[in-house]
């Protein structure tokens, strides 16, 4: 779908108003403002140290904004505790990975059901009938997602004997588990090789066509031109341009600044 079709057809998932954070005297992230519509992979692109961890930290609730709005379909929750915001839809991966090793691959999967649980891991623990019930559940929807990304027959194996990409998939659908509207892919394409790269633009687009917002922070141009419908190109926390990948593939200052003359797309 267009750009154009998805603002037509849908209204916003997010919208970020004047969002700063300060650490001290350094604006990390300064006066930035955005929207993120219904259905849309938006991308933002920028230099290392441009914020956008930053800005992700503050969208996820990790982080405090120093001031600005943040608002999950109609819903301010930039003052929401973080398990409040996933329980809202706000689902996440990470620069770095953080899966837990030592726990069989399904077991990781499973863990990410627990921030929307109904009965809660107290009913389960305490092996209460609506307890064990949930729970079997989310095992059956946890091995639906590993199904998806090839990595059911490995369900029972340990998380830190899959290969580095494998573990990628891994944290992408523990994510997946906790049921998200909107979706922050945080560099899910670092450290892959080209197949395993172009593995999970096939599946984070297979993810958009069954109708999940995402906000792609990447720096595999390829992936970015491929699968968004708008990319939002900040610098030093503040905003560059924005628009469509053709608007900004032929923008001169985001060519100089950021895409250089080894843009693979």
């Amino acid at each position: 779908m267009s750009g154009e079709s998805i603002a037509a057809a849908t209204g916003d998932i997010l919208e970020v108003a004047g969002l700063s954070r300060n650490f001290g005297a350094i604006a990390a992230v300064a006066d930035l403002s955005f929207k993120v519509r219904e259905g849309e992979v938006k991308a933002v692109i920028g230099p290392n140290g441009a914020g956008k961890t930053t800005l992700f930290d503050m969208i996820a609730g990790v982080t405090a904004p120093s001031s600005g709005r943040i608002t999950l379909a109609g819903e301010r929750i930039e003052r929401m505790p973080a398990h409040k915001r996933v329980d809202r839809g706000i689902g996440r991966t990470f620069q770095t990975l953080q899966i837990f090793t030592e726990m069989s691959v399904l077991e990781n999967v499973v863990v990410g059901h627990y921030p929307r649980g109904h009965s809660g891991w107290v009913n389960a623990l305490l092996r209460l009938p609506s307890g064990l019930s949930e729970e079997r559940r989310e095992r059956e929807h946890a091995m639906a997602l590993l199904e998806r990304v090839g990595l059911a027959d490995r369900a029972n194996d340990r998380a830190g004997d899959l290969s580095f990409g494998d573990r990628k998939l891994l944290e992408l659908m523990r994510a997946l588990a906790t049921g998200p509207r909107l979706l922050l892919l945080d560099e899910p394409a670092a450290g892959l090789s080209h197949a395993g790269a172009e593995r999970m633009m096939e599946i984070v687009a297979e993810l958009n066509a069954d109708g999940l917002s995402v906000l792609l922070v990447e720096h595999n141009m390829r992936m970015v031109m491929n699968l968004s419908h708008d990319i939002l190109v900040i610098g030093n926390g503040r905003f560059i341009a924005e628009g469509t990948p053709d608007a900004v593939r032929t923008n001169p200052d985001v060519i100089a600044a950021y895409l250089g003359e080894d843009e693979d797309a």
